[in-house]
């Protein structure tokens, strides 16, 4: 058993989601989002180099040795799995463990709202899962992926760095595919699943003009695609996707995100009132005419004002009457909901009206 396997054990004992190992500090757990020492002595570098290098095999010892980092998953047997980053920092080595769980999550267990099975059901176009790190995207997109496999007979593809949930075919038959182990990067996976006949294309990551570029024109061909960027809000998502590509192109790209964005989930997590865990809070962005027009006419800064005002039976809300709704539903307090609020005045407001028993 290699030596900081019982560290990793405390992390899934103490129910908590990653365990940091950095030179130069006490490693710590982080549970509930707040970052807890672990009653140990501060790390020295070569406390790091033994304890990291140990889990890592030739193959990846060696990439780790070219490209100062390395993302990769390590499996306990009877505990869990585990997706590491490793890196170079100035103090040594340093490593982010979260734990992933051996169970797929289901949409209702996340507690999503019921229009996101709608998403699972399209046959083309662009969904995109956003916000920041540790947001919890790639479950929310093991969830999706779990209801088209529960319910639809299809090819899916994963393209992920590295693979984190695994789905075992149902309905649906999946091809999971690493980079760097499998195929050299994401743009290169996804052009070639255009000819591996999918149905359903999950991009784990779509950071760069050659992967969106694809990425979209398989929207085109027919293809449903799922993809994840790093930003807070539905208006930023369209516009990190236009703006990777050059000005002279831009106006034609807004046309097809506008015709081809069929819908944003943006989250946030939220401390969930009973002080037992985190729940996603979620802004969601669907196609409507009114939308594809603010996208295509460069108006996407409306798009948060366009949300606020949205009819709830239209199934589109912002992350601020998601909030809402947490909150008179008791599942988050006021505090955490003003907290990450995109308007904590207008929560602030729309609290002020619940029965005082609430």
């Amino acid at each position: 058993m290699a030596r900081l396997d019982s560290f990793l054990r405390l992390v899934v004992e103490q129910h908590a989601s990653d365990l940091h190992f950095h030179a130069g500090v006490t490693p710590l757990i982080r549970h509930d989002g707040e970052l807890v020492p672990l009653n140990f002595r501060a790390l020295t570098e070569a406390d790091t180099q033994r304890f990291l290098l140990e889990i890592l095999t030739p193959e990846q010892r060696e990439r780790f040795e070219h490209e100062q980092e390395i993302d990769f998953i390590y499996e306990l047997p009877d505990i869990g799995r585990f997706r590491a980053n490793m890196f170079r920092q100035a103090r040594g080595i340093g490593s982010v463990f979260r734990i992933v769980p051996n169970r797929l999550p289901t949409i209702e267990e996340l507690y999503l709202p019921p229009v996101v099975k709608k998403l699972t059901e399209l046959q083309n176009g662009l969904v995109l899962i956003t916000g920041p790190t540790g947001s919890g995207k790639t479950t929310t997109m093991a969830a999706l992926i779990h209801e088209i496999n529960k319910t639809s007979s299809r090819h899916i593809i994963t393209i992920e760095d590295p693979i984190e949930y695994v789905h075992t075919p149902i309905q649906s038959v999946i091809t999971q595919r690493q980079v760097g182990r499998h195929v050299e990067s994401f743009a290169t996976a996804l052009r070639s699943s255009l000819r591996e006949s999918p149905d359903v294309v999950v991009a784990g990551e779509m950071r760069d003009l050659e992967t969106i570029q694809v990425a979209l024109q398989a929207a085109e061909t027919g293809v449903l695609v799922f993809g994840t960027l790093h930003t807070n809000s539905a208006s930023k998502a369209a516009d990190r996707i236009i703006d990777v590509f050059s000005e002279e192109s831009r106006d034609q790209i807004r046309g097809v995100v506008s015709v081809m964005l069929r819908g944003v989930l943006a989250q946030m997590l939220v401390r969930r009132a009973s002080g037992e865990g985190r729940m996603a809070a979620l802004e969601v962005m669907l196609q409507t005419v009114g939308i594809s027009n603010l996208i295509r006419e460069n108006k996407c800064y409306q798009i948060d004002a366009y949300l606020q005002t949205a009819d709830p039976g239209s199934g589109m809300q912002s992350l601020d009457s998601c909030l809402f709704q947490y909150v008179r539903d008791g599942l988050i307090t006021l505090d955490e909901g003003l907290r990450v609020a995109n308007f904590p005045e207008i929560l602030k407001r729309m609290a002020a009206e619940l029965p005082e028993e609430l």
